[in-house]
């Protein structure tokens, strides 16, 4: 909330301004501050203050950082810099590059968000879901990466070198900032305290529904990814300079028990090779190695009817994956139980 004496607000960009508030008004229909002239606008909130030296507005930094021009927010934060790095072909060095300093672009940190964020989730592979007859295409994931991309921007350190890269390739998307974690990193991944380091940042995102303030924000990230089945996420914290990197992937994470029955299914087309057993039969091995749990036992009837086989046909099966050491049998008869090895 550092007032910029030296400033008017004319260093701010009037478009982004105006654009912020059009989403503003979209996410907060009929706000008491909709009618307010753009200069009462930021000042309620908090891109600009009152100078008690000339009783006249200026931006303050975090106003400079949400809605100036790159080469004028050098000169407060002469570290300021913005790196969006895709890389989706690896014969090519950048897909895709986003600098703040390339001068075709404001370089503010409200203009980089969202258009880093479109471009983030460009690629996204999550099924669309309904309301009704309306497809709804903002999922979890989505509102993960808007968190995860909003935590990135305002917990920064302005002041640190290197500034904020974001990388995207085909299974992951890294952040990357200045900084380290305020809250520490095991508080971080708990969740419930909210301090994030540019408190008016994070209510100016807030004013458009982004962003958390209730410190669960990264623990809702970890919780989207496991509903994925993803990989879970990585936070890294660097010193000297203090850097905080988020890496996020998008690469299946099979637990224990998927890689046992992915490595069954293997060694039962390499037995049925062997034996030349038909496709039909290879297709029912693997299906009942697919049905049976671990630490549980099974009955003939029971395998017979997943099948939609006959119990003689059944029992046949079984003894082929007794043969090759897939399944035990324990009991004699009518008691006989079968269970994964």
């Amino acid at each position: 909330m550092k007032i910029l004496q030296d400033m008017s607000l004319e260093v701010l960009n009037s478009e982004t301004v105006h654009a912020y508030r059009n989403r503003h008004t979209a996410y907060r229909t009929e706000h008491v501050w909709e009618r307010l002239s753009d200069e009462e606008y930021l000042e309620r909130i908090g891109a600009a203050r009152l100078s008690v030296r000339d009783h006249t507005l200026h931006p303050t930094a975090a106003g400079l950082l949400m809605f100036g021009e790159e080469y004028k927010i050098l000169y407060e934060f002469p570290e300021y810099f913005l790196d969006y790095r895709e890389v989706l072909d690896p014969t090519i060095r950048w897909t895709d590059r986003l600098q703040s300093s390339s001068g075709d672009w404001t370089g503010n940190l409200f203009d980089f968000f969202f258009r880093v964020y479109g471009k983030i989730v460009r690629d996204l592979k999550i099924p669309f879901k309904l309301d009704g007859i309306t497809r709804v295409d903002d999922t979890p994931v989505h509102k993960a990466l808007r968190e995860a991309l909003a935590n990135c921007l305002v917990n920064t350190d302005f002041y640190f070198p290197r500034g904020i890269v974001i990388r995207k390739d085909a299974e992951s998307i890294v952040m990357e900032n200045p900084g380290s974690i305020r809250t520490g990193k095991a508080q971080m991944l708990k969740g419930g305290i909210s301090d994030p380091r540019n408190k008016a940042l994070m209510k100016m995102f807030n004013l458009i529904g982004i962003g958390e303030r209730a410190g669960s924000g990264v623990p809702d990230i970890y919780s989207v990814w496991e509903q994925q089945e993803w990989k879970q996420p990585e936070v890294i914290e660097e010193y000297g300079p203090d850097r905080t990197i988020l890496k996020l992937s998008f690469v299946k994470n099979m637990d224990e028990k998927a890689l046992i029955k992915s490595a069954d299914k293997k060694a039962l087309i390499k037995s049925a090779d062997k034996k030349k057993l038909t496709n039909k039969t290879r297709q029912q091995l693997e299906k009942i190695i697919e049905y049976m749990e671990p630490d549980r036992e099974y009955r003939i009837a029971e395998i017979a009817e997943v099948l939609g086989i006959k119990e003689t046909r059944a029992r046949e099966l079984v003894r082929e994956l007794i043969r090759i050491k897939k399944i035990d049998a324990t009991g004699n008869n009518k008691g006989r139980r079968y269970r994964l090895k």
